[in-house]
């Protein structure tokens, strides 16, 4: 299994690039969250009027319009401040949601800019846990954590403020034992973190290892590895368990812990304040208000440690959906101006050289020259370079040297979209996607009618078969509708007979099926190619006898060249092959 190394981004940096647009709306849930604890900080200063008023009542009697007074401001301070507290919520939790759904479409954008080399060298698995369970943890942490951090912070220092004007030893007695414990929750925390980041990446690598798993399920059953695969998976499902249960333990134990040091405060105040009302010195009305202060301000201290123990599984979230944002893109060349008008399909390589990894070569001094409405055969052992040749030529990566030409245009002079306008290609692995067979026939194409579909299909021998299906061109491809192989084939030849582009690849496409249909697809094809340029690479040479130019391709090098007579009575390296395939 590939492990997938992405670029390392700072989560600040990541933050600024794609939520600054968001600063105003939480600059206002901080103004919100401020004004709905002041409720709660104003309020038990409130509560010691009152408790001053009734201790001095049990006396010379209670002033109840005073007490009523009092009550009706606090009620009218709690309304607001609840009021300001949803507010703040609704913003947040908005907030959240839209910077989410941001990185959601950037992502989306960003896959279909990514060079091809990317998803040749990442984890299929790794990309979708980063596009999937990465952004909704991310999602989730951040609309839990961050309102609450805003509020709990607000409150905090509002607290302390407030306990410092009302009396400063009861303030310390109460920021000391509280504080101290804090500080020693958010050391545990600092160092739990490797926790949070270890329980993202043995996510992606149980996601990785189950896409692999169920794609190639038949693989697995053939081979009798279902013991094996049973028992890697459980291994890297104990792996995550581990990481999970460490990171969910840490997360969990700030509410006990951060309960019992508030509990402890509670303690230290009433002990402090009542040696101080014996001394005389303090008011019951300002015991009372401390032994609500103390709570406020162990409350907030617990929810910023919850925030903190969130927003810590929401960056190692955030760190690989950034990674993955930062990835290099393909060169911007929209503003390169249209190349072509009229394609003939005269296709020229000039001294071509590349590699995929530095250093390396996979194609060395490749020079050919397809005329227009030529058939070329591209033959070879497996590993020669017959693939990366098409690769080049639809510009899915750049050249290390030489020229691509195609009508005496270099194909880094023109745009990519330009240059893959001018194929269609049919490969060794039909790709049809959940849709009708119809839409699957006409992919992205416009004004397509249904004339030109079904005469298409005639064409290549599908149409009695669409025919046969419940809805006929208007059925689903989906799990309900079994294609065989070379059903599929058929269907991917009938939508570039649609398209009808000025050349065509066809790459192992008839590799897949047995030989009777390899028959029938040969048909189709040798239809598909009649007046196009086209490049065919195969491993069954019977295919490509009637090429109009063989190309024998060994170690990245065209090592023979010519039609297939010409080939077989050199008697070489070509003839070996061909010879061998009738001997088998």
């Amino acid at each position: 299994m590939r492990r997938a190394n992405t670029r390392d981004v700072s989560i600040k940096d990541g933050v600024v690039k794609y939520g600054r647009s968001y600063i105003g709306p939480v600059l206002v849930a901080v103004i919100f969250a401020v004004l709905g604890s002041v409720a709660s900080i104003v309020g038990p200063s409130q509560l010691s009027k009152i408790t001053d008023l009734i201790t001095a009542g049990l006396i010379k009697g209670i002033d109840v319009a005073q007490v009523m007074k009092i009550v009706m401001i606090l009620g009218i301070i709690y309304a607001i401040g609840a009021a300001m507290s949803y507010g703040q919520g609704f913003i947040m939790a908005t907030v959240t949601q839209k910077f989410t759904q941001k990185l959601r479409t950037k992502i989306t954008d960003k896959i279909n800019k990514l060079p091809l080399n990317y998803f040749d060298t990442h984890n299929e698995g790794d990309t979708l846990s980063r596009v999937t369970n990465d952004l909704d943890t991310m999602g989730q942490s951040l609309n839990q954590s961050l309102g609450t951090l805003i509020s709990s912070v607000t409150l905090f220092v509002g607290v302390v403020i407030m306990m410092l004007v009302t009396n400063v030893p009861m303030s310390i007695t109460a920021i000391v034992s509280v504080l101290a414990g804090f500080i020693g929750t958010m050391i545990i925390m600092g160092k739990s973190q490797r926790f949070f980041n270890a329980q993202q990446t043995r996510l992606a690598d149980i996601s990785s290892y189950t896409e692999e798993i169920y794609s190639g399920h038949d693989v697995v059953k053939t081979y009798n590895y279902t013991d094996e695969a049973k028992s890697d998976f459980d291994q890297m499902n104990n792996n995550l368990y581990d990481a999970v249960w460490k990171s969910q333990f840490m997360s969990g134990i700030m509410q006990p812990l951060m309960g019992f040091i508030g509990n402890f405060g509670y303690v230290m105040v009433c002990i402090v304040g009542g040696v101080m009302a014996i001394n005389g010195s303090l008011s019951m009305g300002t015991i009372v208000a401390f032994m609500i202060y103390v709570r406020l301000f162990s409350q907030p201290l617990s929810q910023i440690a919850q925030a903190f123990a969130s927003l810590q599984t929401a960056s190692a979230a955030m760190k690989r959906v950034f990674g993955f944002l930062e990835e290099s893109e393909e060169v911007d060349d929209s503003d390169k101006p249209k190349m072509l008008t009229k394609t003939t399909g005269d296709v020229e390589f000039d001294n071509v050289e590349f590699g995929y990894l530095p250093g390396q070569k996979i194609l060395k001094n490749f020079t050919m020259h397809a005329e227009p409405g030529q058939k070329i055969a591209i033959v070879g052992p497996t590993g020669s370079g017959k693939t990366t040749t098409v690769n080049l030529l639809m510009r899915f990566y750049n050249l290390n040297s030489g020229t691509i030409k195609i009508d005496g245009v270099n194909i880094t002079d023109m745009k990519r979209s330009e240059v893959r306008d001018q194929f269609d290609m049919v490969l060794q692995d039909a790709w049809l996607f959940e849709d009708t067979v119809r839409n699957n026939l006409v992919y992205n194409q416009p004004d397509v009618t249904d004339e030109q579909i079904r005469k298409a299909c005639k064409a290549v021998g599908i149409d009695h078969f669409i025919d046969t299906l419940p809805d006929g061109f208007d059925t689903v491809l989906d799990d309900s509708v079994s294609l065989s192989v070379g059903q599929k084939q058929l269907l991917t030849i009938a939508r570039a007979l649609i398209r009808n582009a000025p050349m065509l690849i066809l790459d192992e496409a008839t590799s897949s099926v047995d030989t009777r249909t390899e028959e029938q697809i040969q048909k189709a094809m040798d239809l598909l190619t009649k007046g196009r340029t086209s490049f065919v690479i195969a491993h069954r040479l019977s295919t490509i006898k009637n090429a109009d130019m063989i190309l024998v391709v060994k170690d990245g090098e065209i090592i023979e060249r010519g039609d297939h007579d010409e080939l077989m009575s050199e008697n070489g390296f070509y003839a070996n092959m061909y010879n061998s395939q009738f001997e088998e």
